[in-house]
This record gives structure tokens, C-alpha cells and sequence, in this order.
């Protein structure tokens, strides 16, 4: 059996960009220079190939990530001469429909690569994904690629780091050269230049910087190690002193902030043309943190969800979640990072979300994209995957004898629906069968069945998303799917404060029902987390206490649907402080009736209006277009929010998701088909006046029909 390598030298990483910005690309060249492929394949490669992280056909055809994937790696330094480090990578989608492969990778992950395309900078979707870094917690080094493309700028992408993403980035190196004319990169710690030859960059040469470079490269660590003592105490205190900074106590210093969140080191290269990736290695290594050098937190399920720590040690308990779910021709493969403990082939865990569920883990694998390796135990500070356990993602399993759950990933609402069913009534089995397994994959995707009209509802993040899906049902099921026109996931809320007063009352044979409550509905304030709250003011037992989760019950099924166009209520407070009851005719059921009957009352005086999803959007097209996609979003209710311009222009602007529907038809013939555009939810807000009157109009209508073909 192998030696186990100690938990100092793992590394768990995720590699996270803007589409386009060449995250896939990286990883197939990380894995090419640490031995894990013997050939390099292009994204859309002509060798009919295709990148091996790609490993859906789906994926290759389109030339994007759907998928992320998990492999893992081992490297030990560009010149070989240190011991050996096993790096855990994910490689996530940049397309925001896939958002959620990006959100489960880096809530399991200790640091990431934020992958930036040299000439376009920070973009909308690494808005986003710095946003997911951030709720995690997780440090970063900020990768500057593609920097051969005309219009690199390797400064210009470091500034725009500070401007939009709030970051303190320090440049660790400096290229040689940009454009066509990028030929290596120095460090700038170091002051060494490295050049990378051989037909896939594989042989590093290490000289000095060219002549002309010299003070370039003083500049740049002296910048460097003011930019560091800003941020880190020991650094900051020699630099004051005067005192002489040798390169060992810089990179201490550059890790002790990266790991801090106090700054993001950036560095550069061209994954494409196989420069600098060696180097970025390196900065994984020396740079981001190992599992014991990240704070873990679960909630203990004995004491009140008290949080505690969870430490990643493989002598203590076992604690994983299970964070992704893949169906093969196998079965279910459920991928699992291990916090705390080991567990082994054999053992039996408990699914500690799921009323501590007795499961039994037959086989356990480490990954390579869709290869596998078989392994009999995983230790702390792994990621791998197990056979035949069933779970959802987002699940804490123990070995029982701790009674804990992680926290869970956070799972953004979709935005869009389809009405969907199979095409020939022989492949429903199958139809079902797909479903239940994408939801069970995707927290993102959602089925329900529409109770009026009994049609089955598909929601997502976007076109795409549900598109995807779609299409794999027809290839991976044999179910040709016939789907309706596209709905927006439109919402519900309330203007102003409305007095709730209403007692429900039945007497048949036996005993009645009797139920009185008294209360008020008020907005949430805008900054609120939760889309409900329920506030429980009532003293002297006027109502009692068993009766008061009824109400609540009640309450929330009332904002299920709201009365102006049946879409779910948000940001709204129900507050009981008033009722009656009877010694005999009350019941739960009575209190929960008067809840969502006092409820639809109220809700009516409360000014109710709708809410549509605003979308961010990103389009980016040469000058000359520039008036007519300006035009185009204008067109589409769009208000611009930013335009930016050089051979190219990036219009950055916030659009009705309801206006987006066949935009990308209108953009390329618009462009000549040289146009493209990026799209992710922003915000909700209230649907204009008027339009607002005519949706309710045509929901009354729909509404008066359904119930006259039900008659």
C-alpha cells in the first residue's frame, strides 16, 4: 500500500473563470506537465478528442464546461527536487446556468485559481464567481491567461481586480513581452526569467531577465513588498525597520495574507501556448492552504445547533458531505470530501441530515474526470467518490458517533420554466426516470406538477440550463421531449401593512370547527434574508400553544400562490397577536384554515404587486455595432449600466429576463453573428403598472376558462 502523503502537502483546489477565459484548457495542461495525460487536447479540439475534463459529449460538442469535473494530480516543484504534493482539482462551468457546479466545488474546496482573460479583465461571471469565493471563505491566486491575445494587458487586469472584485492584488511576476511578442515571464521574487520550449512547453529554461528588463523587475518587488507589508504585520514591521527581505520571508509573508483574505496574488501566462502553467503550480503550493490551515464549522445536532469545529484529523471521528451526484452505467456516484476521520470500504456511515440513515459504503474511488481509481480508504482532507450510497447533495454523513452537519451549500432560485412532456406515451417511464434523477444531481433543477392544468413544470437557471437537460433526456433516456414556451419565475409581495381579523367557523353533525385570529401582514424590510418570518405575539394563552404552529402552517400555504397571478408571495411578515378559541370545536386544521383564509384576506388590502427577474447582462460585439446593440436593449426595457470600448465594445446592462427570450437570434443578425453575451439573475423588482394590469387581466381570464372547462 502506498505511503500516505501528510495532510501539509495536499492541496484541494477548484479552477473557477468567465466562460471563454480557458479554465479547461489550464487544467488539461496541469495535468499534462504533472504526468496524469501523456497528450494535450484542445477544448474544441479537431483530433474529435476533446479535453479530457470534458468528458460529456454535450461538452465537446458545445466546446463548455456542463460538468465540473474532479481529478487529482501530484507535482513536486518545476525543477522535480521537492517531496511529492497531491493536488484535488475541480474544473467548474463558466456558464452561469451552471452556477451551481461552481457553488458545490467551492464550498468543499480550501483555495481556488480565478481564471482572468488578459485584454477582458474582470468579467460579469468572475463578478459572480468571487462572489461564491467570498461566501466560503476561500483564498485565491488570480491566474492573468491568454496573455498572447491581442489587447493583453497583464497591470491592467491586476487594477481591475481592486476596481471591481474590492481585492488587494500584488503582481508576483512580470511577462516578457505581450501579444504575439509574449515570450516568457519573470519572477519577480526571485528576479528570474523563465522561458518555456520543447513542442509543449515542457522544458523550463531558467536565465537572467533581459537587460533591458532590470529596473522593470527592481520596480516590481520593491511595489511588491510594499503592497505585502500593508497587509501582513511581520513583513510590514522589517519593511519599516529597513531591514534586509529575503525571498523565503516574502513568500511567507505572501501565503500568511493570501490565507488571511488580506490580498490575491496574481500571476500570468498562456495555457494555450503552454506558458507560465508550471509556475502556476508552484503558486498553488507555496500559496494556497493545506486542508489543517482551514476552518471547518458544523452545527452539533445534540446541543441546539451549537457550532463546533471540525478538525482534519484522520484520527478523529469520520465526517464527509456529500457534494455531488453523477449517475453512470454503474449506478450512482455520490462524491464525498472527508473533513474529519477515515472511513474504509466496508464500513457503515450515517446520513446525518436524512434522520441518520444506516448506509453501507460498498466500493470508494478516486477520480479522473469520468476514470476511476479503486481505493479501500479515504482519509481528512480527501475528495472522493463512493458506489451505491444513496444521497442528496448538500448531506453530512458521520460514522455515528458524532451527531453533526456541515453546512450546506447555498442554492440560488431558478428563474425560468418549461412545460414539458414526452413525446410518445411509451417513454413516460423514462421521462420520470430522468427527472428524478436530474433533481436529485442539480439542486438548481426543479420539477413540479401544475395542480389546474396537471402539466409537468421544469424551472432552472436560464435557457441553457433547461435546454441541456432536454437534451440529455432524448440521448441518455431515448425521450424525445415536447416543451412549451419559456416561463419567467415571477414573484409576488406586498406594498404596505394590512390588519388581519378572521374567524372560521363550521358546524356539521358532530363537533364544529372554530378558529379566530387576530394580526397584522407587513413588508420585509429590502435587506432581509428570509423570503417569510413569522412572528408569534400572543400572551395570556388566548390561542394556545399547540394551536400557534397551525397558523404558521397556515400562513406559509398562503404565500405558496398569490391572488394577482398565482406566483409564490416574498418578503413578507406574518404577525398572530389576537384570537379565540373553543374548548371543543378547535383543532389544528380549524387555526390553519383561519391562518390561510385570514391570510388571502389581508393580502388583498395590502397593496399586493408583481415582481419579475431583472437579469445582468454582459454584450460584447466590435465598434461598429455598438448603436444597434444599445438600440436592442433598449428595445427590451434595458437600462445600461456601463460602456466600455476599444476595437471591441462590452455593454453592461440590467434587462427583464421576460425581454431576453430569442435575443441571441437578435444579436447575431444584428452583428453578422460576431456578438455574444453572458446572462445571470441580478435582482427582483416590480413589473411596470401597466403591465401588471394586463397580466392579472389574462390571469382572470385563464383562470374563468379553467374553471368553465372543469364545470
Amino acid at each position: 500500500m502506498a505511503t500516505r502523503i501528510p495532510l501539509e502537502r495536499i492541496r484541494n483546489i477548484g479552477i473557477s473563470a468567465h466562460i471563454d477565459s480557458g479554465k479547461t484548457t489550464l487544467t488539461e495542461r496541469i495535468l499534462f506537465y504533472t504526468g496524469r495525460i501523456h497528450a494535450i487536447h484542445e477544448v474544441r479540439g479537431k483530433d474529435g478528442v476533446g479535453a479530457k475534463m470534458d468528458s460529456m459529449d454535450l461538452e465537446r460538442e458545445k466546446g463548455i464546461t456542463i460538468q465540473s469535473a474532479a481529478t487529482y494530480c501530484v507535482w513536486k516543484g518545476h525543477k522535480g527536487d521537492l517531496e511529492e504534493y497531491n493536488i484535488n482539482i475541480i474544473d467548474t462551468p463558466g456558464h452561469v446556468d451552471f452556477t451551481i457546479e461552481v457553488e458545490r466545488a467551492l464550498r468543499v474546496l480550501d483555495g481556488a485559481i480565478l481564471v482572468l482573460d488578459s485584454g477582458k479583465g474582470v468579467q460579469s461571471q468572475s463578478i459572480t464567481v468571487d462572489r461564491q469565493m467570498k461566501r466560503y471563505h476561500v483564498p485565491r491566486i488570480a491566474f492573468v491567461n491568454k496573455m498572447d491575445n491581442p489587447g493583453a494587458n497583464y497591470e491592467r487586469v491586476a487594477a481591475m481586480l481592486k476596481e471591481k472584485l474590492g481585492h488587494h492584488p500584488v503582481c508576483l511576476q512580470v511577462p516578457i513581452g505581450a501579444e504575439d511578442k509574449f515570450q516568457g515571464i519573470i519572477d519577480a521574487i526571485t528576479g528570474k526569467a523563465y522561458y518555456f520550449e520543447g513542442s509543449d512547453g515542457e522544458k523550463i529554461i531558467e536565465k537572467e531577465p533581459p537587460a533591458e528588463y532590470a529596473d522593470k523587475v527592481k520596480a516590481a518587488r520593491a511595489e511588491m513588498i510594499e503592497k505585502v507589508a500593508d497587509v501582513d504585520d511581520t513583513l510590514g514591521e522589517k519593511f519599516l525597520a529597513e531591514e534586509p527581505i529575503s525571498d523565503d520571508d516574502l513568500r511567507a509573508a505572501i501565503r500568511r495574507a493570501t490565507l488571511a483574505l488580506k490580498m490575491t496574488p496574481v500571476m500570468c501566462g498562456s495555457a494555450i501556448k503552454n506558458k507560465g502553467v508550471q509556475l502556476l503550480l508552484d503558486g498553488v503550493l507555496d500559496f494556497l492552504p493545506n486542508p489543517t490551515e482551514v476552518k471547518n464549522e458544523g452545527h452539533d445536532q445534540d446541543k441546539n445547533e451549537e457550532k463546533i469545529v471540525i478538525e482534519s484529523d484522520a484520527g478523529k471521528p469520520f465526517v464527509g458531505l456529500a457534494f455531488k451526484l453523477q449517475q453512470d452505467k454503474y449506478g450512482q456516484l455520490t462524491y464525498f470530501r472527508v473533513y474529519q476521520g477515515s472511513v474504509t470500504a466496508g464500513d457503515t456511515i450515517y446520513n446525518i441530515s436524512n434522520e441518520r440513515r444506516k448506509v453501507r459504503v460498498p466500493r470508494m474511488f478516486r477520480m479522473h474526470s469520468d476514470d476511476r481509481e479503486e481505493i479501500q480508504t479515504a482519509e481528512a482532507g480527501d475528495i472522493v467518490a463512493f458506489y451505491g450510497v444513496e444521497a442528496s447533495s448538500g448531506e453530512t454523513f458521520t460514522d455515528g458517533k458524532m451527531n453533526v452537519t456541515l453546512t450546506s451549500m447555498h442554492v440560488p432560485a431558478a428563474v425560468i420554466s418549461l412545460a414539458v412532456r414526452p413525446k410518445d406515451r411509451a417513454a413516460e417511464a423514462n421521462f420520470s426516470k430522468a427527472l428524478n434523477r436530474f433533481t436529485k444531481e442539480d439542486p438548481t433543477f426543479r420539477v413540479h406538477q401544475d395542480e389546474e392544468s396537471q402539466e409537468t413544470i421544469i424551472s432552472g437557471m436560464g435557457e441553457l440550463h433547461l435546454d441541456i437537460y432536454i437534451e440529455r433526456m432524448k440521448r441518455e433516456y431515448n425521450c424525445d421531449v415536447i416543451s412549451g414556451k419559456p416561463q419567467v419565475a415571477y414573484r409576488e409581495t406586498i406594498s404596505q401593512r394590512s390588519e388581519i381579523a378572521y374567524t372560521h367557523k363550521k358546524q356539521t353533525g358532530g363537533s364544529g370547527q372554530y378558529a379566530k385570529i387576530g394580526g397584522y401582514i407587513e413588508p420585509l424590510p429590502a435587506d432581509a434574508v428570509e423570503n417569510y418570518e413569522f412572528v408569534d405575539e400572543i400572551v395570556g394563552g388566548i390561542i394556545p400553544r399547540e394551536f400557534i404552529p397551525a397558523c404558521d402552517k397556515g400562513f406559509k400555504e398562503g404565500i405558496k400562490k398569490g391572488s394577482l397571478i398565482g406566483f409564490p408571495v416574498v418578503a413578507v411578515r406574518c404577525v398572530l397577536n389576537d384570537g379565540a378559541y373553543h374548548a371543543v370545536d378547535s383543532s389544528e386544521m380549524a387555526f390553519k384554515t383561519a391562518a390561510l383564509m385570514g391570510f388571502r384576506e389581508a393580502y388583498a388590502g395590502a397593496k399586493p404587486t408583481i415582481l419579475e427577474p431583472i437579469m445582468k447582462v454582459e454584450i460584447e460585439a466590435p465598434i461598429e455595432f455598438q448603436g444597434s446593440v444599445v438600440g436592442q436593449v433598449n428595445q427590451r426595457r434595458g437600462v445600461i449600466l456601463e460602456t466600455k470600448s476599444d476595437e471591441n465594445v462590452t455593454v453592461t446592462a440590467e434587462v427583464p429576463l421576460n425581454s431576453m427570450f430569442g435575443y441571441s437570434t437578435d444579436l447575431r443578425s444584428a452583428t453578422q453573428g460576431k456578438g455574444q453575451y453572458t446572462m445571470e439573475f441580478a435582482k427582483y423588482q416590480p413589473v411596470p403598472k401597466q403591465e401588471q394590469e394586463e397580466m392579472v387581466k389574462k390571469y382572470r381570464e385563464q383562470q374563468a376558462k379553467e374553471a368553465a372547462a372543469r364545470k
